[in-house]
């Protein structure tokens, strides 16, 4: 263990804190063990009947699903072949829009194909450098840290986190900057002569348009609009030349530029020589529990099973027959215009607290009380929960059977520990529940049978299952895609060739264009958010763990000690951080080593306390990502009404 910054971090590769404790939850006095239907306890029964009765008087595309990323394989296909055939709705996303779906889209374009990293995590071991762009695993998932150990890290970030204090080389960009930074990088290596020429020629295509763009960025200029000095940019470059990894974070991808950002990161990697080769790579750490699996068998907006597009017409075929339907509805809405629309009559939530975890959070929370009727899966009162007219109670992950797809793309086993409380059923049971009330047949309560049908429903696509089953994973580690019974599985992705048509790697020409929302005279600073090493997501599950709490029991914002003292705030005193969308209160933390341009808040606290109450909703155009991770803000005294 060591302190930084006041917080408790663990040794590289040590446990992660929220690990250790999460067995507390699953018999904390809070657990939810009964449906609620408007706040009283009800039968299953009568829940479920109320729900399909209400459901059965709207229009399908009234009725909105909204999923998430810590669902199991299973979940997660049974719930879009729920919204699409049961409710026979377009209007399906899920929580991970706000988590990978940058990097996805990017890697997508350049690749042909998104997979988080296209190699096995121990392949990091080997390597002279690792670079992490918007990305802090000693506090999100201290365990990675081990693959890291031997290498030299440059960690770009605007805060100097308990990740950056290991870095050899820290670059500390102005919030909003990452591209700007990408492109300086890229032109660095291509005047001081680093980028593999025959890896470029004979493995990509596109680089011409792309350096036309970058060769405007020369270092100085880089320096003016990023902060980061010229030195550090060549030093930066040098470092990456030999057996290198290039990885993203939601840091550099929760923007309104977050495609192009990653876009900018690949073509440097490109540049380099990295991506398809052993030793080295791009790759793109995944947030979520199920991060990967979640993204791939059809809770998204536009998806099928198998990472299958909704409007290629053959994947429809192919679905249709696996489900034995003759229709299925068309793309949707991605999530935050899914919570933000003013159409829909129903919503059904399953793993997610949009209410602190989506951008202008107010907004989203004024939508759903205007809802006929809201329905929450989960196994805790979140703030999203307790809005709901209809609440069920739902297995967690020791007390059900399935599979989980990590950032490598290997799917794992999660295996039936203890039996739920009693009152308690899975969210195949919900969901079962609902479809047969609904007249829709082929919903599974069992996790091996789902699983076999997502095999099928699967094969051929990009994420091709068809050929793991549970009995494998009890012996082999899988990695997608794995196309028959006797395949050994994929670690390594594009060693021959890429997933395009012929076989190259995209350059993707793009160029910064800075924050939706820069700072001016009213909101003259930029607020990042972010996660802190003793809690998750919305802080739904964690604020309920003593242990965890007591470590860090409230909203806290970092600013630089000159900043603070030209708000007239100190360390400890309560702080108004202001911005066109919400006020937060918050603790101020004076830390010496943020930029004094910028302040830093967690988004795990409701109330007053939501960091979301600030953030911008501004979308991605690619990607529908909102703008996570910048906005102009203020701060202010809060006043002493005694």
């Amino acid at each position: 263990m060591s302190v930084i910054d006041g917080q408790v971090t663990p040794g590289p590769g040590g446990l992660c804190q929220k690990g250790w404790t999460a067995g507390e939850l699953l018999r904390h006095p809070s657990r939810l063990t009964t449906p609620l239907l408007h706040g009283a306890p009800v039968s299953w029964d009568e829940a479920l009947d109320y729900v399909a009765s209400r459901i059965r008087s709207y229009e399908p595309d009234e009725v909105a699903v909204f999923g998430g990323g810590g669902l199991t394989n299973e979940k997660a296909y049974l719930l879009g072949k729920f919204a699409r055939v049961a409710l026979k709705t377009s209007q399906i996303d899920y929580n991970g829009r706000f988590c990978m779906s940058s990097a996805a889209a990017a890697g997508n374009k350049a690749f042909g194909l998104d997979r988080g990293l296209p190699f096995p995590l121990t392949d990091l071991r080997t390597a002279d450098t690792i670079l992490l762009a918007g990305s802090n695993p000693a506090e999100t998932m201290p365990p990675f840290l081990r693959h890291l150990e031997g290498a030299r890290l440059i960690v770009i970030d605007p805060r100097r986190t308990p990740t950056a204090e290991r870095a050899t080389l820290h670059l500390q960009p102005a919030p909003g900057t990452d591209l700007a930074l990408a492109l300086g990088l890229l032109h660095t290596a291509v005047i001081e002569g680093v980028i593999d020429k025959e890896y470029v020629s004979e493995r990509t295509s596109g680089f011409d348009d792309a350096w036309r763009v970058a060769a405007q960025w020369w270092p100085e200029h880089t320096e003016r609009v990023t902060g980061v000095s010229a030195a550090d940019q060549r030093a930066a470059v040098h470092m990456l030349a030999g057996r290198s990894y290039i990885l993203t974070g939601r840091g550099t991808e929760q923007h309104a530029t977050g495609t192009d950002n990653v876009s900018a990161w690949i073509n440097l990697a490109l540049a380099l020589g990295l991506p398809g080769r052993t030793g080295s790579g791009y790759g793109c750490l995944t947030g979520q529990g199920n991060g990967q699996g979640g993204r791939e068998h059809g809770q998204k907006a536009d998806q099928l099973p198998g990472y299958r597009k909704l409007d290629d017409p053959a994947a429809r075929k192919h679905i249709m027959e696996v489900w034995g339907v003759d229709w299925l509805p068309g793309p949707g809405r991605s999530a935050y215009e899914l919570l933000d629309a003013d159409d829909l009559k129903a919503m059904l939530v399953f793993g997610s607290n949009p209410v602190v975890s989506a951008p202008r959070a107010s907004g989203v929370a004024d939508r759903l009380k205007a809802l006929d009727l809201l329905v929450v899966a989960d196994f805790v009162m979140s703030e999203t929960a307790a809005m709901a007219d209809v609440v069920f109670p739902v297995t967690q992950w020791a007390e059900e059977d399935g599979t989980m797809t990590n950032l490598e793309g290997r799917i794992i086993r999660r295996r039936k520990a203890l039996d739920p409380p009693a009152g308690v059923r899975s969210d195949l049971e919900l969901i079962n529940g609902l479809a047969s009330r609904l007249g829709a047949v082929g919903f599974s309560t069992e996790p091996r049978v789902v699983f076999d049908e997502l095999r099928r429903a699967s094969k051929g696509g990009p994420s091709d299952y068809s050929g793991i089953t549970y009995e494998r994973l009890e012996s082999e580690q899988l990695h997608w895609p794995v196309p028959s019974v006797d395949h050994p599985g994929t670690p390594r992705l594009f060693l021959d060739r890429f997933a395009h048509a012929d076989g190259l790697a995209r350059f993707i020409p793009v160029d910064h264009r800075g924050p939706a929302e820069p700072p001016d005279d009213e909101f003259p600073l930029q607020a990042t958010t972010g996660r802190v090493l003793q809690h998750y997501q919305s802080g739904a599950q964690t604020r309920l763990i003593g242990e965890l709490m007591k470590a860090v029991p409230e909203m806290y914002v970092e600013m630089h000690p000159d900043t603070a003292s030209r708000a007239g705030l100190a360390s400890g005193e309560s702080a108004q951080v202001v911005s066109r969308r919400g006020t937060v209160t918050a603790v101020v933390r004076c830390v010496p080593s943020m930029r004094a341009d910028a302040v830093f808040l967690p988004f795990h606290f409701p109330g007053d306390g939501r960091a979301n109450l600030l953030t911008n909703p501004a979308l991605d155009p690619t990607s529908r990502m909102p703008e996570f991770k910048v906005c102009a803000v203020r701060l202010e005294r809060v006043c002493d009404e005694s």
